[in-house]
């Protein structure tokens, strides 16, 4: 079996505050009332190495793609309302990162979201 010893991934991870609830949950379940999160996701990249430079890519460049997206769209900001994410769950919260930040990073390989310390999900787009 052949391996490719310079494939490798890198990962980069970003926090922002929003509020949201699920309109989809059953009628008195806690997060169909409006609450807030400290948001944290990371962006990973998959690729070869380059052996000019030693790496995949600059960590700013994965950061230039992002940080406009949070900036714009996320931080502080009240998810039902951004368009796209009208049943803002983590797993669709997810879906929209991955489409937006892939256009601008063909490499990305996931998008890990979590919304709180002990709960995340995975997208592999």
């Amino acid at each position: 079996m052949e391996t490719n010893d310079r494939m490798i991934e890198i990962s980069r991870t970003f926090r922002f505050e929003a509020a949201h609830f699920l309109p989809a949950v059953p009628e008195g379940h806690k997060c169909r009332r409006l609450h807030g999160h400290s948001y944290r996701f990371t962006v990973t990249c998959r690729g070869e190495i380059d052996p000019q430079t030693g790496w995949l890519m600059d960590f700013a460049e994965i950061s230039a793609v992002v940080k406009p997206i949070v900036k714009e769209h996320l931080d502080h900001y009240f998810l039902n309302e951004v368009e796209g994410l009208s049943n803002p769950t983590s797993e669709e919260l997810a879906r929209w990162l991955w489409r937006k930040i892939k256009p601008g990073l063909p490499q990305l390989f996931t998008i890990k979201v979590g919304e709180t310390c002990t709960s995340s999900c995975t997208y592999r787009g």
